[in-house]
């Protein structure tokens, strides 16, 4: 006979199982949901391809351009300016005559001069004479061996007293000579300084008559840094130095320019060194004291690896760029620059011809990290469109 239990104990089993039936009712109707998290939006970046091409090796400077003759133009007597014959701004060819000084304190000069030469040779003839006669004298015991002496010492003073004279009259020859004053470079004028019935001194450095510069062929003075020496000279060694300016104001380059000046020391102020080009200037486009941009280019890196320098990373473990894979995930890359030339980074090692390097939005990239290609608007790029620029172009 099966035994029953007591109804109190059957009402506390079932009090104390009801909890725990109803809570496994509820959850069996209400199953945990499945959440995943999405992947991460791509990256926009901008790209371009590493590509090998012939980079020339140069420097940039900031240069000046000057005549490459200056010549201040003064008189060279003192005297009263009788005619000027140029106009400021005129083309002049060496010796040209310039300006005329008043001719007539210096012809004055040179008459007197020429007068005292005539009496100093009347003098001097006679002292000849007198001193030829006394040596037939002296020979025939006539007279006193001093007298003799005496007569003979006149002759050599007369002689020396001409040869004064004569200088007397080349240097009043030369001085008239000075009235005329001629260009000694070809050139053009500047500014007239004095004019006529103006009175100039000799040598006045204070007021010049007018300064000549000399336009065709011009200079280009400019300055490098004291590392690239040895490039320079060995580029001057080989005749391959090639110089081209640009003017800052206008926007005019000129091609043609030939390294020929090194400066005997460097600056040590500066660490640096003067350079001087010349350029050919025919049509004088090139005008003294304005600046330019210089280029001097003094080899050529053959079948480089470029890519941009904007896509090149500096840490600590030196060198990296990000190479943009297939899948537009990118790749981190430790690379080798070996120079850079202005915008291109140029690579011994780390990337190959053709690899997609990117060059903005790097901060924002992990190794692995999915990319957009974007133009530099900010448009999205097509994916069958050329999304990796060369760096020539």
């Amino acid at each position: 006979m099966k035994k029953t239990e007591p109804f109190s104990v059957r009402a506390l089993r079932s009090a104390r199982l009801f909890p725990a039936t109803a809570l496994l009712a509820v959850c069996a109707g209400c199953q945990p949901a499945v959440t995943t998290t999405p992947p991460p939006p791509p990256v926009p970046v901008q790209v371009a391809r590493a590509v090998r091409q012939d980079v020339p090796r140069q420097f940039e400077s900031i240069g000046a351009v000057q005549a490459l003759r200056t010549v201040s133009v003064k008189s060279q007597a003192d005297g009263l300016i009788a005619e000027i014959h140029f106009k400021e701004g005129d083309e002049v060819r060496a010796g040209d005559l310039l300006v005329t000084l008043d001719r007539r304190p210096f012809e004055n000069m040179l008459a007197i001069a020429r007068a005292n030469l005539a009496n100093a040779r009347a003098g001097a003839a006679q002292a000849d004479a007198d001193a030829e006669r006394y040596r037939r004298l002296d020979q025939s015991a006539a007279i006193a061996k001093s007298d003799y002496t005496q007569f003979l010492t006149k002759a050599e003073t007369a002689k020396a007293q001409v040869q004064a004279m004569e200088a007397a009259v080349t240097n009043a020859e030369l001085l008239l000579s000075y009235t005329e004053i001629r260009a000694p470079i070809a050139g053009r004028t500047g500014q007239l300084l004095l004019h006529e019935g103006a009175l100039v001194k000799a040598n006045d450095n204070a007021y010049p008559l007018v300064t000549l510069n000399q336009l065709a062929p011009i200079a280009v003075a400019y300055a490098v840094p004291e590392d690239m020496l040895e490039e320079i000279h060995a580029a001057l060694a080989a005749r391959r130095a090639t110089v081209t300016v640009t003017e800052n104001s206008s926007g005019l380059v000129r091609t043609d320019g030939t390294l020929e000046f090194v400066d005997n020391a460097v600056d040590t102020t500066t660490g640096t060194i003067t350079l001087k080009a010349v350029f050919p200037n025919a049509d004088h486009s090139l005008w003294p004291g304005r600046f330019v941009s210089v280029v001097t280019q003094v080899g050529l890196d053959h079948d480089a690896m470029v890519v941009p320098a904007a896509a090149i990373m500096t840490g600590q473990t030196g060198s990296t760029l990000y190479v943009v894979k297939p899948d537009q995930t990118v790749e981190l890359r430790a690379v080798k620059v070996t120079r850079v030339a202005g915008d291109q980074a140029l690579l011994a090692a780390g990337v190959a011809a053709g690899e997609t390097v990117v060059t903005d939005g790097q901060l924002r990239l992990l190794p692995g990290a999915k990319t957009e290609v974007r133009t530099p608007s900010g448009q999205p790029v097509a994916k069958d469109a050329a999304a990796a620029p060369d760096p020539k172009s």
